[in-house]
């Protein structure tokens, strides 16, 4: 982004005086103004000139370098309180700041501005580039990329083009199509780019072939003078492709039936993957004995590059507390250690505590703020409910009461219980179907049928059951895309890996097809496991949700969200800022 001068004075000269629109009195009286003095006034004016009053405050504090102070004042004044004439120095200013001090969620609010008045076209680029920006960082990445493009297509700025590609490449299939209609040649250039790399599935030679292609077809492409960072560092992976990946499973114990499910997920997978990339080989050893070194030398005898498992949490737990594996490994559990200290290891599982941060989160975005627990009173319970907790609390939410229920019993009295320790203004809910539909219609029965519901995975049974899953209806939920497909990518032909999700899904127990699915990605995540050494920050999107490496090298899954209507699952957008997929 380019360096903008310091403070909204400078951003009326830049933006405005050229145009002719400034107005007059903010520039002379604002010098000697003592901003604190121009705070107190404004609690005794009226809003409108209370709102001025602030602005000018704000604009003083960001010149003298307090900045931050500047930013909570800028954020708190009602624009629609401005004249006309300011509305578009609070957007700069309040931008500007958001942009400086990490805080995207300002720079969106001053975006909003974008559709509400006139502005000048130098003013609105860089206004549209710091939303664009900012959408970025919250993981809006379609409408980042929009807007993005929108500006690159304007201005022909090769700068925007790594956070371009990064939000392209975080999309699905689905995002990017509807990126496609009325496409200027800017956007089209960048979604054939997209497009090409995603259709080399991780073949790095066929990936730069294809890319010396696109190039010669576009050589006046911003992308084209200037590849992005994040394409270029992969020149580094040619002649490490991952070519031979050794299993460890347990073919015997508690684990095993898990194993079973997880082995065949990868083996269709294989199957299935044979066209795209057909030398790679497997090789399925029996981890039930426990011997992690002697697995590690009978997988490296074999030519193996890299390791999928082991399963069990207690080889994974002591695995992580090596300084290094002797292959590049995903372990399809994850360890009990506070974190993964192991070069090389990384941890990937279908945690249910994830799924617990990710309802905070979102919970707490939705403006909630209030939230009683209702969680099963065993040890998978707690564990879950002190993960939701924990983020809850770290987002300065507050937790009314934490309610215990038996599993085997009616959901009646733990329900009222949800309600007695005063009103909570949501509820975060860790249940099995059979109880889950229990808890909205006592609700009802209490008089609380208006209270919102967030739920984990764990209440849907992953197949449209309308009359028994109607009593769930308006309850919020997360799972993974092979489950909720319509709610997650627009229907079933956009889910990735389709020909294997056909497969998989006739023969397999709902039961059991999470289990599938994630021997789907971990197939792909360890195909990936030298990108992710390279680029820390990669992210696939997969059968099982965007999976995302941590900092240290365990994986998290951010999933799609759904709501029940009608007994079936339907999507919920994340962030309704967006008509048809760009910001005017």
């Amino acid at each position: 982004m380019c360096k903008m001068l310091r403070g909204l004075l400078a951003t009326m000269l830049l933006a405005l005086l050229v145009a002719g629109c400034a107005p007059s009195g903010l520039v002379e009286r604002v010098a000697d103004d003592d901003p604190r003095a121009l705070l107190e006034q404004a609690e005794q004016q009226a809003p409108d000139q209370a709102a001025l009053s602030r602005l000018e405050a704000a604009d003083i504090l960001a010149r003298r370098g307090q900045r931050t102070q500047a930013l909570e004042i800028a954020r708190e004044i009602d624009d629609a309180r401005l004249p006309a004439e300011y509305r578009l120095h609070w957007a700069m200013l309040l931008s500007e700041l958001g942009a400086e001090l990490d805080a995207p969620w300002a720079v969106v609010q001053a975006g909003q501005l974008l559709d509400e008045i006139d502005i000048p076209r130098d003013a609105g680029l860089i206004l549209r580039e710091r939303m664009g920006r900012a959408l970025l960082q919250i993981d809006e990445y379609r409408a980042a990329a929009a807007m993005l493009m929108d500006v690159q297509a304007q201005t022909d700025r090769e700068a925007l083009n790594d956070p371009i590609w990064t939000a392209l490449s975080r999309l699905e299939d689905s995002g990017l199509a509807s990126l496609r209609e009325g496409a200027d040649e800017v956007t089209q250039g960048w979604l054939a780019l997209a497009g090409l790399v995603r259709e080399s599935d991780g073949d790095i030679e066929r990936l730069f072939a294809r890319l010396a292609s696109w190039r010669e077809r576009h050589p006046q492409h911003p992308a084209a003078r200037s590849v992005p960072a994040e394409l270029l560092a992969l020149r580094e992976l040619r002649g490490k492709e991952v070519r031979h990946i050794a299993v460890f499973l347990p073919d015997q114990g508690p684990l095993s039936s898990v194993a079973e499910s997880i082995r065949t997920g990868i083996r269709v997978h294989h199957l299935n993957s044979a066209e795209r990339n057909g030398g790679v080989r497997l090789t399925f050893l029996d981890a039930s004995h426990g011997d992690l070194d002697a697995l590690y030398a009978e997988a490296r005898n074999r030519g193996a590059q890299v390791v999928v498992g082991p399963l069990d949490k207690e080889q994974v737990s002591e695995l992580e507390t090596r300084d290094s594996v002797p292959l590049p490994t995903l372990a399809l559990n994850y360890g009990a250690g506070p974190e993964n200290r192991a070069e090389g290891l990384f941890q990937y599982g279908l945690s249910a505590e994830d799924e617990a941060r990710q309802v905070a989160r979102r919970a707490r975005e939705d403006g909630h703020r209030r939230s009683a627990l209702l969680v099963p009173n065993n040890e998978w319970g707690a564990r879950v409910g002190r993960a939701f907790e924990s983020e809850w609390r770290d987002r300065d939410g507050t937790i009314t009461n934490v309610v215990t229920y038996d599993p085997r019993g009616s959901a009646t009295e733990s329900t009222r219980r949800v309600l007695s320790d005063g009103r909570p203004d949501m509820l975060f809910l860790l249940a099995l179907p059979s109880y889950a539909r229990q808890v909205p219609p006592t609700l009802d029965y209490y008089g609380a049928a208006d209270l919102p519901i967030y739920a984990t995975s764990h209440l849907y049974e992953g197949r449209p059951q309308p009359l028994l899953d109607h009593d769930l209806d308006e309850v919020n939920f997360v799972d993974i895309p092979w489950q909720i497909p319509d709610a997650a990518v627009g229907g079933v032909e956009a889910l990735p890996y389709l020909a294997s999700f056909e497969e998989l899904q006739q023969a397999a127990d709902p039961s059991t097809f999470r289990l599938m699915a994630m021997g789907v990605d971990a197939y792909e995540l360890a195909r990936r496991l030298p990108q992710f050494q390279l680029l820390p920050e990669s992210e696939l999107f997969g059968a099982t949700g965007l999976l995302v490496p941590g900092r240290d090298g365990r994986i998290e899954r951010r999933l799609p969200w759904a709501r029940f209507e009608n007994g079936v699952p339907q999507p919920i957008l994340s962030l309704d800022i967006l008509d048809d997929g760009r910001l005017n």
